[in-house]
């Protein structure tokens, strides 16, 4: 018999903020405040999505700002991250890093500054309510100016040490120039941050390379279609760069037809360092064992190697050496 994934102990190393929050946990905080959701986040839950032009991705993206639009207090942000630690631990997870972009909140709570504080304090609390291992990527927003990311690779960097271990890129990968963002990152990589931009999922290899060559990138959010360059995966392979592969939402967003096609395997075969992750839950309906037990049924994947991503990705974490070393003891545990 297969071994139940819910105990297979996990690293999330892809979850934004907003988009981690449970739906009924949406519903409800709407309905407290008169907020009129659309129907895609309601009756038709989780939404019909597709990022393949344009007018999808704002689809996607008005569906995200709405969602964020209900977290209107200190008390709303601080049940978002217990929650999502909640989750997380119930489905094995043992390191969350979650990302988030302060510059999208800090209207309603008092400046970026003030917004990073309150997150960090609310990492910091669910950690110890849960027992889940937490930290924090800053991402910025490739969509808006690139001065607007130095202001937050700087923000990133005064966090260093202190609850922040990364510095991200997000939205659109098909929107602004990647390498004008090298010296918002090279901020972020003199305060000994990990480099995590997104890149590789609606855009392929030429701007991961870009991530590569021109952000230091230490990881990828999404990175799958290396895939369709051999000479790219075999320097991802070694380089060590992790790959955080989100499946549900690469269907969700029509970057694959299934997820059969999704192309977890030959980045393995690849000899790439995978870490599984959820993405955005609230929209996409899965969340961390959704993408493990996913792939498992696609792809007839062995224990094995559910193992084997499950140690990746805690090799591609920040997480403390001792959380790592239990975690590998409890996945040969899990394994044997």
């Amino acid at each position: 018999m297969a071994r139940p994934i819910d105990v297979l102990p996990k690293a999330h190393l892809h979850l934004h903020f907003s988009g981690s929050m449970r739906h009924t946990t949406l519903l409800e905080l709407a309905e407290r405040d008169g907020i009129q959701l659309p129907e895609a986040l309601v009756e038709e839950w989780p939404p019909q999505l597709s990022a393949a032009d344009e007018k999808g991705w704002f689809r996607f993206q008005r569906l995200y700002d709405v969602a964020r639009s209900v977290l209107r207090t200190e008390a709303d942000v601080r049940r978002l991250v217990r929650e999502a630690a909640e989750d997380d631990v119930r489905e094995g997870g043992r390191w969350l890093e979650i990302q988030v972009d302060p510059s999208g909140y800090a209207a309603r709570f008092g400046g970026i500054t003030a917004f990073t504080d309150l997150v960090l304090d609310a990492v910091a609390s669910a950690s110890r309510e849960t027992g889940l291992g937490m930290a924090v990527v800053i991402a910025a927003n490739r969509t808006r100016h690139p001065m607007d990311a130095r202001t937050l690779a700087r923000l990133a960097a005064q966090y260093a040490g202190r609850g922040v271990v990364g510095f991200g890129l997000s939205n659109d990968e098909r929107r602004g120039v990647t390498s004008d963002f090298a010296h918002a990152f090279a901020i972020a990589d003199r305060a000994g941050l990990l480099l995590a931009p997104h890149g590789g999922e609606l855009r392929g290899a030429d701007n991961i390379r870009a991530c590569l060559d021109d952000l230091g990138a230490h990881r990828l959010g999404h990175g799958v279609r290396s895939v369709e360059d051999p000479a790219l995966l075999e320097r991802i392979a070694a380089s060590g760069v992790t790959l955080e592969v989100c499946p549900v939402s690469n269907v969700a967003l029509g970057v694959y037809s299934d997820l059969t096609s999704v192309p977890l395997p030959q980045l393995l075969a690849g000899g790439a360092q995978v870490a599984l992750g959820a993405d955005d839950p609230l929209l996409f309906g899965s969340r961390l064992e959704g993408q493990y037990a996913t792939m498992r049924a696609a792809h007839d994947l062995p224990d094995e190697t559910l193992a084997e991503l499950a140690r990746m990705s805690f090799r591609g974490s920040s997480a403390p050496s001792d959380v790592v070393d239990l975690a590998m003891k409890d996945i040969d545990a899990w394994l044997a």
